[in-house]
């Protein structure tokens, strides 16, 4: 989730060198983050002190530079704040798991392929099928990784995720026949999967796949 959308948007938009202190305070940023939700979890800072001036020292030196070469950028930090208060809220109440916590982090990720346009001096329309793409995905995989771990056997969930996959499925049909051809995938996958107990890595590595068909079909 963190890869992905950087990836879709570069190969969109081409790779400019700014990119790449912006994908270094990306990485750094989200190991910042999930030690800062710790701390907020645990509510003992002290524990996790290292951590985050290990990696709030990169995020903020990579991020400055990137906002320093495009100040423009600063217009996502409200989106991006507000989303993090979702997740700090969650922390606080040990609910890390919500549906509504996991979609505040997909749209954090996928808010990175207007940032990656910015960055390359394009404007959000350049990248809005890219985007559409990669939220539609991240959003189904929410829901269908639930119905294979933590919902598994939950047929209000098994149901809300082939609804999805459908839905899904019918906009890819407007954006594009390679995406088409990937939903059409990720539907089955939604729909066969869940009936079959699969290992948490079996499952991580199902997605490792679909990301890879989701990026060739972003860039046909």
């Amino acid at each position: 989730m963190l890869l992905v959308p950087w990836l879709a948007a570069v190969l969109t938009v081409g790779l400019r060198w700014p990119h790449l202190p912006l994908l270094g305070a990306w990485l750094t940023g989200y190991l910042f983050s999930y030690y800062l939700l710790q701390a907020v979890k645990t509510r003992r800072p002290g524990r996790v002190r290292a951590q985050l001036w290990t990696y709030g020292a990169p995020t903020a030196l990579l991020g400055g530079l990137v906002l320093l070469l495009r100040p423009e950028l600063l217009w996502y930090a409200p989106a991006y704040a507000a989303l993090l208060a979702v997740n700090v809220v969650h922390a606080r109440r040990r609910t890390e798991r919500a549906l509504g916590n996991d979609l505040a982090s997909v749209a954090q990720s996928c808010l990175m392929v207007f940032v990656c346009a910015t960055v390359a001096g394009q404007p959000p329309g350049t990248v809005g099928t890219v985007f559409l793409a990669v939220a539609a995905y991240f959003i189904g995989t929410v829901l269908y990784v639930k119905t294979m771990i933590r919902e598994r056997g939950n047929s209000t969930y098994y149901r809300a995720s082939i609804g999805y996959h459908i839905i899904s499925a019918a906009l890819a049909a407007f954006l594009g026949l390679a995406l088409l051809g990937v939903f059409l995938l990720l539907l089955v996958r939604a729909a066969v999967l869940p009936r079959h107990r699969l290992t948490p890595k079996q499952v991580g590595v199902t997605e490792i796949l679909a990301s890879v068909l989701l990026l060739l079909a972003t860039t046909i």
